[in-house]
């Protein structure tokens, strides 16, 4: 691989070539700082980004290469996986600039359980033009838990907060049948051992939203909280974790509860991710847990609206690319400390 580096290896996909992905990879790296602890590797190609460095008027040198063992560790690389020219539509949804969102994507998470790459970052798609017979799936998360090892759990999370998805990219009318003993154990084990591993919390404190209003004023508002997740809770915690709840969302929220607790779990998307981009859009990271490899992405869409104005920001992308770093660091700090038992914190 190039010279020996202990640097961090940072594949990024290039996510929807119509939105601002490419803008925000370019604005990350244009501070020449980033590349002193990591090695990013865009999977796409030198033309595409090319077009974007013009239209945007950016000047970054960057370096194509044909091959992963071409890494450069002091270069932007670009592994070059397609020759031919694309039609750019910034702006636009497009079937043309999905299909290769997928291909950037396909070709990333190939390298990432290859090893050949240290952790995934993720540009934003488009999850309507990048549907085809090969992708099949609602978004990133789905798609990287049917290609990785283990069982995922979406977290949206800053420096003080951290919301994960008891169920994710599912309608509303399928919500509170799919909220069962079995996936709210699964959830909180996912996050829990996550909060361990990733980000170092020996004794993780848990908090779960309850699913109605007002947690269903003891069945009056609906029985689902009272029935299903009070009595999971309470068996999860009878085996010594730290998980509390069901709250009400609102009050949870309203009056910074969640400052209590080093992870949360809300029964569905927008429960979860409202209150989270209220108080945190535009630094906000997107982690994959539970899965054996690594992968984050900024918490904002393809911002097809502000396309190739050179309106992105792009501290999200920034912070995820902050965030993949010390996850793998932690990660790999534990495996070292669970290695000796008697160096670990009971």
């Amino acid at each position: 691989m190039g010279e020996k580096t202990d640097k961090i290896i940072v594949g990024i996909s290039i996510g929807d070539l119509n939105g601002i992905g490419i803008e925000v990879i370019l604005k990350t790296f244009e501070d020449k700082r980033m590349l002193d602890f990591c090695t990013p590797v865009l999977f796409g190609s030198t033309k595409v980004i090319s077009y974007h460095k013009k239209a945007l008027n950016i000047e970054l040198p960057v370096h194509g290469i044909t091959s992963i063992n071409q890494v450069n560790h002091s270069k932007i690389n670009i592994l070059n996986i397609w020759k031919e020219e694309v039609a750019i539509q910034l702006g636009e949804a497009t079937k043309i600039s999905g299909g290769y969102a997928a291909k950037s994507l396909e070709e990333a998470v190939k390298h990432l359980k290859e090893k050949t790459i240290d952790v995934l970052l993720t540009a934003p798609i488009n999850k309507e033009t990048i549907q085809s017979e090969n992708f099949n799936f609602p978004g990133h998360t789905e798609y990287l838990e049917a290609n990785l090892e283990g069982k995922s759990l979406m977290i949206l999370m800053t420096d003080q907060l951290r919301i994960g998805l008891i169920t994710g990219h599912i309608p509303i009318s399928e919500v509170a049948e799919a909220i069962t003993p079995e996936i709210i154990k699964e959830k909180v084990e996912t996050m829990y051992t996550s909060l361990k591993t990733d980000f170092g919390i020996s004794k993780p404190k848990i908090a779960v939203l309850g699913l109605n209003p007002h947690c269903g004023d003891k069945g009056v508002i609906g029985k689902e909280d009272d029935e299903i997740i009070k009595p999971t809770i309470a068996e999860i915690a009878a085996s010594g974790k730290l998980v509390f709840g069901p709250y009400a969302a609102d009050g949870f929220f309203g009056s910074e509860t969640y400052r209590q607790f080093d992870g949360v779990l809300a029964t569905y998307h927008d429960q979860g991710l409202a209150p989270f981009k209220a108080l945190s859009f535009g630094n906000g990271v997107n982690f994959t847990a539970g899965l054996s490899e690594i992968r984050t992405s900024p918490d904002h869409g393809t911002g097809f609206d502000i396309a190739g104005k050179n309106k992105a920001n792009p501290s999200s992308f920034k912070e995820a690319l902050f965030t993949a770093i010390q996850i793998y660091k932690t990660r790999n700090e534990y495996k070292e400390l669970t290695k000796n038992p008697l160096l670990v914190k009971h």
